[in-house]
């Protein structure tokens, strides 16, 4: 079995618990939800073991390389780290409505990189300038960064979709945590992916200097990283100097993360030497 046919069998185990997580919240089973957790782990260790066989796999080809280089690859460990970090918060806090929201992302991310036809999942050798353990370094901080901003997104939209009333009569929409507790993990969520985003922008800015003799030059992808990272140190100065909370750092955690998946994918669409654009 290879590492393809592993993540592709990855992609319907994140779904499945994604639909569960789904059923839990609407119809508030527990149970379900606990096995949702389950199926979960299950997709993040075939996540996992798809990761790790594809770098082995390299070194069978004669060019051994972490597997962080192209859009295939990066999708595949941009669903690790929102899973990994998914299930520490969800067995630290046991919000299972959570569940709901953020694993249709690592199954949309992993849908996209094993169904779409576009994307290239046969392993290459690297080009000169990203043999560097730099790579390494910057591609892992920058998507533990990335996952962090994708759950605080998440979080942000139930915050955002959370009804308070007085009526008897229950929705969906009032099955969801309460609003301080959910402000409250969005803010570390994005503490943490801005503590990673800065060490990402750090390390990249490292290896830039040692493949191409500078540490920076407006490449579109460094353009859009600082905007980014200005956008969410915006929302950290914004509460807790101005003490914003709720729906405003919520609109900017949405703001936010549209600039993360702009960096991410939409730079592709622009010439640069960050482009995954041909990968």
């Amino acid at each position: 079995m290879n590492s393809s046919l592993i993540l592709s069998i990855t992609t319907f185990v994140y779904g499945t618990a994604a639909l569960l997580y789904i059923i839990a919240w609407i119809f508030q089973k527990r149970v379900v939800g606990r096995i949702a957790f389950l199926v979960t782990i299950v997709g993040f260790l075939g996540n996992l073991a798809g990761f790790g066989l594809r770098w082995a796999e390299s070194y069978q080809l004669g060019f051994g390389r972490a597997p962080l280089s192209n859009l295939y690859e990066s999708l595949v460990f941009f669903a690790l780290s929102i899973a990994a970090l998914f299930l520490l918060v969800e067995r630290r806090k046991g919000n299972q409505t959570m569940g709901a929201f953020v694993l249709p992302m690592a199954f949309f991310c992993m849908a996209y990189a094993s169904l779409s036809p576009n994307i290239n999942d046969q392993i290459q050798p690297l080009l000169p300038a990203l043999k560097s353990n730099w790579l390494i370094a910057h591609v892992v901080t920058c998507f533990i960064g990335y996952a962090a901003f994708a759950i605080a997104f998440c979080l942000s939209l139930m915050l955002l979709a959370k009804k308070e009333t007085r009526d008897d009569r229950e929705s969906i929409c009032t099955k969801i945590p309460d609003r301080r507790s959910l402000d409250d993990l969005t803010h570390k969520m994005v503490m943490l992916g801005f503590l990673f985003l800065t060490l990402g922008i750090i390390t990249g800015a490292v290896w830039a200097n040692s493949a191409w003799g500078r540490y920076w030059g407006w490449d579109p992808k460094e353009t859009w990283s600082l905007i980014t990272w200005f956008i969410y140190a915006t929302f950290l100065h914004a509460r807790l100097m101005r003490g914003w909370q709720g729906k405003k750092t919520a609109v900017l955690s949405i703001v936010g993360f549209g600039a993360v998946l702009f960096t991410y994918l939409g730079v592709n669409l622009l010439p640069g030497l960050h482009s995954y654009g041909s990968m």
